[in-house]
């Protein structure tokens, strides 16, 4: 499946630009992320997606949600699915750029910060940065995570929660230092006094994070 998305592209592009992918959340859509290219790195082409499903409240949705069971979040094929879609079109954006020596980035919002750890966990080879914001890892989407720390060595890891998260429990986004911890991958992980959602310091801390 083709996604559609949003890109914004530098002046240059060699081999060696990097590229930023930007997944958003539940109910949203591919301008909602795409709003933080005026502060990101102008060297760098940033591709923000637009999830293939309808969700019940507009806008679209990577997988359904089912919020009245939180024990049965989501469904394993349907996610899977997801992170299926999203890598190849990952790899087929990539291969029209001609990208094949250069540093690729991910970012994503709640619904999108899922499918991010997935990814960046399943082929950490292939990304550098990674941002997972007011997200969780979703243990149904990590059966099949590489278990060779070595692997992880490249990745830089950055991750925030709202200390007042009422969609997503700060407890289920702290899993992912857990998780991290165990696979001895680099990471921050960041508490704001906010809700679900990025804040202004949250948002500047972020930036930091890709520039750096």
């Amino acid at each position: 499946m083709d996604l559609q998305y949003l890109v914004r592209e530098p002046q240059n592009i060699t081999p060696e630009t990097p590229i930023l992918f930007m997944l958003h959340g539940y109910g949203s859509n591919e301008e909602d992320l795409f709003s933080f290219v005026p502060t990101l790195p102008e060297d760098w082409i940033v591709v923000s997606f637009r999830a293939p499903r309808n969700s019940n409240y507009g806008g679209y949705a990577w997988f359904d949600i089912n919020f009245n069971e939180p024990s049965n979040f989501l469904d394993e094929n349907e996610g899977n699915d997801a992170v299926k879609s999203v890598m190849e079109n990952i790899m087929a954006i990539t291969n029209k750029y001609g990208l094949t020596n250069n540093p690729t980035h991910l970012c994503g919002f709640s619904q999108g910060g899922i499918i991010v750890y997935s990814l960046a966990l399943q082929y950490p080879e292939l990304f550098s940065k990674i941002a997972c914001l007011s997200s969780f890892p979703e243990e149904k989407m990590l059966k099949n995570i590489v278990k060779d720390k070595k692997k992880y060595e490249k990745l830089r890891f950055f991750i925030s929660h709202g200390t007042d998260d009422a969609v997503i429990p700060l407890e289920w986004g702290r899993k992912a230092a857990d998780l991290l911890y165990d696979l001895s991958a680099y990471f921050s992980f960041r508490e704001y006094m906010s809700g679900h959602g990025v804040n202004q310091k949250n948002y500047l801390d972020l930036m930091e994070f890709f520039k750096k």
